[in-house]
């Protein structure tokens, strides 16, 4: 069975990251890809706005209870956990998790809970621990982890948080990582 589901996040220095990632899948990808980005509860909604110029895929802020659909990028809006269900996306206004609302966390351990072994968690440049115990989830349920090349992350705190939680099965340039993760995906379709 191949993968069904791709999961991101980052905080410090993940705007010009997301734009290399995203904007290295083909519009072809099949994927729904669903990201936390770290931001201030009064952060402007126009994140969305502001990567479509970089990405080929259509990309947007989350609507609760709003259906996943292949090759769509769905992302986190300020002040608002955002987690998967299957086939879906839903918004949680619960406490904030390692001092973060959306947190990574709970986007992953989300995915880990519902998809398994189909789910890829990537985790990019940032500042805190958020995310590692989330990707240490995934992985935990057979699921692939993917964690930014330390060396090439704008911070590399969150990174190196992610490897020492976990053991993984990509550390990669952030250059490459897009076109692993289409790569992977060929690859589990087709065997």
């Amino acid at each position: 069975m191949g993968f069904e589901l791709v999961v991101i996040g980052t905080s410090l220095g993940g705007l010009s990251a997301l734009q290399t990632v995203l904007g290295g899948l083909a519009e072809t990808f099949s994927l729904p890809l669903v990201v936390v980005q770290h931001r201030h509860k009064e952060s402007p909604p126009s994140l969305s706005h502001f990567l479509q110029q970089y990405v080929r895929l259509k990309i947007q802020d989350a609507r609760d209870k709003e259906a996943l659909v292949p090759g769509r990028i769905y992302l986190a809006p300020p002040d608002y956990h955002l987690l998967v269900e299957l086939g879906q996306v839903t918004l949680s206004v619960d406490e904030p998790v390692s001092y973060a609302r959306p947190s990574i966390d709970v986007l992953f351990e989300s995915a880990a809970e519902t998809y398994g072994r189909r789910a890829i968690g990537i985790i990019l440049t940032g500042a805190n621990h958020d995310g590692a115990r989330g990707l240490a989830a995934i992985k935990a349920r057979g699921g692939w982890a993917i964690v930014q090349n330390p060396d090439t992350a704008e911070n590399p705190t969150m990174p190196l948080a992610a490897l020492a939680a976990t053991p993984v099965d990509a550390i990669l340039p952030l250059s490459m990582i897009a076109s692993y993760v289409m790569d992977l995906c060929l690859m589990k379709v087709s065997s």
